[in-house]
């Protein structure tokens, strides 16, 4: 009887034993599921952030508008080197951040440091483009370039966009 009651628990032992890789492949399996839903959530949250931000720089209070250069004429810059020449004439005009106190006056005015490094970055890159950079539809290009160009120069989110008024190239 002794025997009967050694193998009975032998074999309530032995249940359990066999349970316990099912348990542990469950267990596996969720914490798999877990990390996989962990990071997916990483990663889209991520690229919603990146979009997000997008979105708020395209929302904006009202911008005062500047016009670079003279105020008939615009600017009037040698392009292509020096061996090309050609004449550009534009018509640029940016929106500037109001809020950015370092680059306007409290009339709306640019600062005379400000409206310094704009029109210098402006002819920099205009002046070190080639020929095809002008073409119309690589213009955006252009408008990007000058604007990221010149947020770095005036500080981020000092100028909303960059106008293109009049364009003419000799």
């Amino acid at each position: 009887m002794a025997d009967e009651e050694k193998d009975t628990e032998e074999v309530e032992d032995e249940e359990p034993k066999k349970k316990s890789p099912i348990v542990l492949v469950v267990i596996l399996v969720l914490i798999g599921l877990v990390l996989a839903g962990g990071i997916s959530f990483f990663i889209t949250t991520k690229m919603m952030a990146e979009t997000a931000t997008e979105q708020v720089n395209e929302h904006h209070d009202p911008g005062k508008f500047i016009k670079l250069g003279d105020a008939k004429e615009g600017i009037l810059v040698n392009v292509g080197g020096q061996k090309a020449g050609k004449f550009l004439k534009a018509g640029i005009v940016l929106e500037m951040n109001p809020g950015k106190k370092n680059n306007m006056t409290e009339e709306g005015a640019l600062l005379p440091e400000a409206e310094t490094k704009i029109l210098d970055t402006t002819m920099q890159i205009l002046r070190s483009a080639k020929l095809d950079e002008f073409d119309a539809t690589r213009q955006d290009d252009l408008k990007k370039k000058i604007k990221d160009e010149l947020n770095n120069k005036l500080g981020p989110g000092s100028v909303y966009d960059v106008y293109i008024t009049s364009f003419l190239l000799q």
